[in-house]
Parts: structure tokens; sequence; C-alpha cells
């Protein structure tokens, strides 16, 4: 089993980036490692809330995943368990954990997904989270624009 860990400094207060990592409302404007749709997030965002997340990618794949929060600490961190539906992208469950900080010009996110299966596993999801805080990332840009 191992895991990965990514850090990103968003230019939004950690309210904000919160509810974008926590609600259906947000994870569809980020959830994915390309530009292709979510096409459904349901979230019960509290400790025992369950969330179901299925995307497709621009090769038009679709991949869902599920779990449920097993930490929920508004607007500090939140944790999850995670469990890819069919289990070809990693078997079993691992555990997704995100931690946001205030820093001057918004928020330190720090995002961990660990008891993946292996290297090539770590490998395979490091990609595709990058892909997905990069959107997050533009998302959070372009509203602080609006």
């Amino acid at each position: 089993m191992t895991s990965l860990t990514l850090v990103r400094r968003i230019k939004a207060r950690p309210q904000i980036v919160f509810d974008a990592v926590t609600t259906a409302e947000g994870i569809v404007h980020w959830w994915g490692p390309d530009a292709g749709p979510v096409l459904v997030a349901e979230v019960d965002p509290r400790v025992g809330g369950r969330y179901r997340v299925r995307f497709r990618l621009l090769d038009t794949t679709e991949h869902e995943s599920s779990g449920e929060f097993l930490e929920f600490v508004r607007p500090k961190r939140v944790v999850m368990s995670w469990r890819w539906t069919g289990g070809a992208e990693d078997p079993g469950e691992s555990r997704v954990e995100i931690k946001l900080k205030a820093v001057s010009d918004g928020t330190e996110l720090t995002f961990t997904h660990s008891q993946l299966h292996g290297e090539e596993s770590a490998r395979s999801h490091e990609g595709g989270w990058t892909g997905a805080l990069d959107k997050l990332e533009a998302h959070l840009a372009a509203q602080a624009t609006v």
C-alpha cells in the first residue's frame, strides 16, 4: 500500500474551497482529471454521510467512486473513504484527506490519497488528482473574478 500528497495554494478563502470540495454544486466543476463532465455528484456532507461521483473522460470512458465521510471539520479538514466502482482503477478501499489552511493569499490545500494498492496505482491517481486540482484552481479563480 502507498500514498500520494499534493499541495496547492488557491486564491480563495478556506470556506469557499471547503464548499467546493464537499458539496455536489462544487464537485461538478472539478472532479476528474480532464475537461470531461461530471455526470453524477451525490453528497451527504457530514460524518457518516456518503458520496458518489461519476465522471466521463474526454476519451469517453466513465469512472465512478464512492465512499463515506469519516471526518468533517469545516472549513479545515475532510477525510473520506474511497472506493472505485468495479475496482478496476484500484482494488479495495483507500482514504482521501483534504486539509485547508488560511494563508495570506487564500488557502493552502494539502491533498493526500493513502492506502492505495501499489506504486503504479499511486502514479495513476497522482496524475488524475493533479488534473482535478488544476480544474479546481481554475474554477475558483474564475469565480473570484465574477
